[in-house]
């Protein structure tokens, strides 16, 4: 049942519902509704191995559930999921997060942090304003400012969650990416 995001806060409101993000971990990491449950996957293709192993979804009476992912699609594919499993009361929000944030006012808002968007932006908060996560460019993970003020952080390179997996010969390889990059930007910045 799509929920409309004007109604997503009653409905998250209710306590007879369990409010499941089905984003990635580094997604999540940077925000997500109030009360949700983060089921810490790496891809979404964990999600199913995830609520097998939920004993609150399993036998028994099936709760309320309610999903929620960036645009829309994940939530497609993981509320038909859930009713595959015997849940009758499936809920998602209709256009996702990005719809959320467009549409519901800030000082209506259930949203803590800002969502990841899969473009140059990195993140976005309400009225889809950019946010100011930086992507590292090693891993993919969203960083916050403060993050790059870490010893382990090394434009291009490697940030404080990767810094240990690249070995010093792809460490190289992506140092001289990153300034084969800047190079490029800086020439066309001045053509």
């Amino acid at each position: 049942q799509y929920v409309k995001p004007q109604d997503w806060n009653a409905l998250l409101a209710d306590p007879d519902v369990v409010v499941i993000d089905t984003r990635n971990d580094y997604e999540v990491a940077i925000g997500t509704f109030k009360g949700a449950v983060n089921p810490d996957i790496k891809t979404f293709t964990e999600l199913p191995a995830w609520l097998d192993a939920q004993p609150a979804l399993q036998g028994g009476k099936k709760p309320k559930v309610a999903m929620f992912c960036t645009g829309g699609i994940r939530c497609e594919k993981s509320t038909a999921l859930m009713k595959m499993r015997g849940f009758d009361e499936v809920y998602h929000l209709e256009g996702g997060i990005l719809k959320y944030l467009e549409e519901v006012p800030l000082e209506q808002s259930t949203w803590e942090g800002d969502c990841f968007v899969f473009d140059e932006r990195v993140s976005v908060g309400h009225g889809l304003v950019p946010g100011t996560h930086e992507l590292c460019r090693s891993c993919r993970w969203p960083l916050r400012q403060t993050a790059k003020a870490s010893p382990h952080y090394v434009k291009g390179v490697s940030c404080a969650h990767c810094h240990e997996q690249p070995t010093s010969e792809e460490k190289e390889g992506l140092g001289e990416s990153q300034r084969q990059g800047e190079k490029r930007r800086k020439a066309t910045h001045l053509n």
